[in-house]
């Protein structure tokens, strides 16, 4: 089983030829409206890929939380540990995508960031059956920090995530089975300006000198940058025609979550992942653009 702790969002899209300027108003095309947030994402692509996967999460008490969980509920996700704020409205986001598929986005939090310490201890059974525990930065950093620690005294693999990036605990890295920044992540995380397979292998090392064994550092359209005991080096991603590039990233994490909880070992497992992503990015939206198993092989 995986285990994902992390946000839940109504994602707002509009199409545009181009991003606005600062104080430039410009007209936009199609508006589209879809289930989103990092946590959401990452369970959706990972349950799509026939794995077992319950969520961690709060919502408010408004319409779009209660359509969103209904929609984890067809995903056959187990929904049972996703919370209710009765104060707080669900977290959204609003997004821009131009003609070349690239997004900006700006969040609001709302439920997500009252996820608290409590919500976890109440979800403490179904840790303990978990095979991988997923987790981001879209909720509260001590709740992350927390669900870490408990994972790791039960020896559960976590995979860290950590976007939006924000600087983390130097205890936090030796508590993780893995860590997947994109780019702008691991500058963030190590100093490192990674623009190609050298400067990631530079990257590489400042996580190694923390405690970190298994890196994989996302790079876009060129794939991903892996370093584990057993291999270092790129794994290329399919060329596509990106539509959109909302949840690249998550449905990589997902999709790589799930082919590790498979048994796949961790060159086949990134090599799937960076496939899953390919497929998303011809899709508009996030969760809708997730791909099933039956499009990958």
């Amino acid at each position: 089983m995986i285990v994902v702790a992390g946000s839940s969002n109504t994602d707002m899209v509009v199409k545009t030829n181009r991003f606005p300027q600062a104080g430039e108003t410009i007209l936009g095309g199609e508006f589209f409206m879809f289930s989103g947030g990092k946590g959401a994402n990452q369970a959706v692509a990972a349950a799509r890929l026939g794995s077992k996967v319950a969520f961690i999460s709060k919502t408010g008490n408004d319409i779009f939380g209660k359509q969103a969980v209904e929609g984890y509920k067809r995903e056959s996700i187990d929904t049972r540990f996703i919370f209710t704020d009765e104060q707080l409205a669900s977290g959204t986001a609003l997004i821009t995508v131009n003609n070349e598929g690239q997004n900006t986005i700006v969040v609001a939090p709302g439920a997500n960031y009252s996820l608290n310490i409590d919500d976890i201890d109440k979800a403490g059974a179904v840790i303990d059956e978990a095979d991988i525990i997923l987790v981001q930065l879209e909720i509260p950093l001590p709740v992350v920090e927390y669900v870490i620690g408990v994972a790791a005294k039960k020896s559960k693999r976590v995979i860290l995530n950590p976007a939006p990036a924000q600087l983390l605990a130097e205890k936090i890295y030796s508590q993780l089975y893995a860590i997947t920044p994109n780019e702008t992540e691991a500058e963030i995380l190590t100093g490192v300006k990674v623009t190609d397979r050298n400067s990631a292998a530079k990257a590489v090392k400042k996580f190694i000198e923390r405690g970190m064994k298994n890196i994989i550092i996302t790079m876009g359209q060129a794939g991903a940058y892996l370093y584990t005991n057993e291999f270092e080096g790129m794994i290329e991603a399919p060329v596509v025609k990106a539509v959109d590039t909302t949840a690249a990233g998550d449905v990589f994490n997902g999709s790589l979550a799930a082919a590790l909880e498979k048994g796949m070992q961790w060159e086949d497992a990134a090599s799937f992942a960076c496939r899953a992503a390919s497929v998303s990015v011809t899709k508009m939206g996030a969760q809708a653009s997730a791909p099933f198993l039956h499009e990958l092989v």
